[in-house]
């Protein structure tokens, strides 16, 4: 049995508040959550509450003995003090109690089934709300992957046809670069023929039409070098520009690749995933760099710029291949105009040798015949000596003719005659003689002259045959134009 006061302990009774109904009780279901309420109409127990019992509840909660109470209840009163304590309710305090109780029931059900079915409402919404969310957003990721994927692939297809493009590109710079290359040997010749002629001699080292034609053909092939060059310097700054491009869609496709890696992990995960887990405030993490219409248009640009460049390669090659034909042709011409013309002139350099070879052997032929001339000469004048002598001798014989006997008699008139005729003979002979040493003298410089004219001439057929020998080796055309 307990005292009368006992019942401030129950749950309904605590301070007085202010609302009809209780707190919403936390979804725990622990004891110590529950918070207790009272019911209309109660008072506070402690308007009415005896001093005697007051007293003796306020009291540390010791036993007998002295002891703790840990139980926190009031001690039994003795049974002497029960008459002396008043009664704290009525009946008809006890039914009014139980009825306000029953109704504050029926009002918390009420309200609580309201709650639940507007709860299981409101659940069903938004479970079809997150649910048409769920479904907009995989739209959304299936149009995005699909914009990628378009996107994907004009990348892949542009970037595809430009490392062809580079690649061809690359083989015309190569081209070039050959032809440059192929070009040199030619060019060294053609120097090297003008040092050649530079040897010649004399009268030969005129400027003819060699001369000319080589020093026209080492201005065209160089003429064509700095053009090849100038194409090979204008590829590579395009290959730089393409490789720029090139780049630019790597990047681009590059993250394409990881976009449409990332949108389609997102779009297979699922309420039942295991990678799903709560990343609070990433919604409010911007860190958008783009919109669809600059997004697409960023890839748009990519390949722009990689048609254009494209474009500009192709006119490049196009040149190249024009400049490679033209030069090859040019080239070629000029190298058989060179030809023609040391042929013709190693033609005319024989036969100026061979006509002084030819006057050279008629020279030595005179050369041989006044030499016997002169000995002739010399024999007849050495001849004419002694009908001089005889013819003196006998007119200085007849000077000693004595007194009258000294007469100029047709004998003395036909000896002076005769040594005036012997003696002008002799002197006409050896006039003769003289013509005839002045112009073996002639002969001789003439034939000197020839020898010399002659020499000329081999050292000027030589150096052109060995031009010709060295100019028999020419690039083909294949080679002239960048094909090895």
């Amino acid at each position: 049995m307990e005292f009368l006061g006992a019942t401030q302990l129950a749950s309904y009774c605590g301070p007085k508040r202010g609302c009809l109904l209780p707190d919403i009780a936390p979804t725990t279901t622990t004891k110590d959550t529950y918070q207790a309420y009272c019911l209309p109409g109660y008072r506070h127990l402690s308007t009415w509450r005896p001093g005697l019992f007051h007293k003796v509840v306020s009291v540390p909660p010791n036993d007998d003995s002295g002891q703790f109470n840990p139980s926190g209840q009031p001690p039994t009163v003795l049974l002497g003090l029960r008459s002396s304590l008043r009664a704290r309710y009525s009946t008809h305090d006890w039914h009014h109690a139980n009825m306000v109780q029953l109704k504050g029931s029926k009002v918390s059900r009420y309200c609580a089934g309201r709650l639940n079915v507007d709860s299981v409402r409101l659940m069903q919404d938004k479970d079809q709300l997150t649910y048409q969310m769920q479904e907009e957003s995989r739209r959304n990721l299936v149009e995005r992957i699909s914009n990628i994927d378009y996107w994907r692939s004009e990348l892949m297809y542009e970037l595809e046809c430009l490392l062809k493009e580079n690649q061809v590109l690359e083989t015309t710079k190569k081209r070039l670069e050959c032809a440059v290359d192929e070009l040199q040997g030619p060019l060294k010749i053609a120097v090297e023929c003008l040092y050649h002629r530079e040897k010649r001699k004399g009268i030969d080292l005129v400027h003819d039409d060699v001369e000319k034609n080589l020093i026209k053909e080492t201005d065209v092939f160089k003429e064509c070098q700095e053009i090849l060059k100038k194409l090979a310097q204008k590829i590579s700054q395009q290959l730089g520009i393409n490789r720029d491009a090139q780049h630019a869609l790597e990047q681009d496709l590059s993250d394409k690749n990881s976009a449409h890696f990332i949108d389609e992990k997102c779009f297979n995960l699922r309420n039942t995933s295991d990678s799903i887990n709560f990343y609070y405030g990433v919604e409010k993490a911007d860190k958008i760099v783009s919109v669809p219409a600059t997004w697409a248009k960023f890839s748009e640009d990519n390949i722009r710029y990689s048609q254009h460049a494209r474009a500009n390669s192709v006119k490049l090659r196009e040149d190249a291949e024009v400049a490679l034909e033209s030069t090859s042709e040019d080239m070629w011409n000029q190298f058989i105009s060179t030809n023609l013309a040391f042929n013709k002139r190693i033609a005319e350099v024989a036969d100026a040798k061979n006509k002084f070879q030819t006057q050279l052997a008629r020279v030595l032929q005179e050369i041989f015949q006044t030499e016997d001339t002169i000995i002739l000469l010399e024999r007849s004048i050495k001849a004419k000596e002694y009908p001089l002598k005889v013819a003196q001798t006998r007119l200085e014989g007849r000077t000693k003719r004595p007194n009258i006997e000294l007469c100029r008699d047709a004998p003395q008139f036909q000896l002076v005659t005769e040594v005036y005729t012997i003696g002008d003979t002799i002197q006409t002979l050896k006039q003769r003689l003289q013509e005839a040493c002045d112009t073996l003298h002639m002969l001789m410089v003439n034939k000197s002259n020839l020898e010399h004219d002659i020499a000329v001439k081999a050292n000027s057929l030589y150096i052109d045959k060995k031009c010709m020998d060295m100019r028999k080796v020419f690039p083909s055309t294949p080679r002239l134009i960048g094909y090895t």
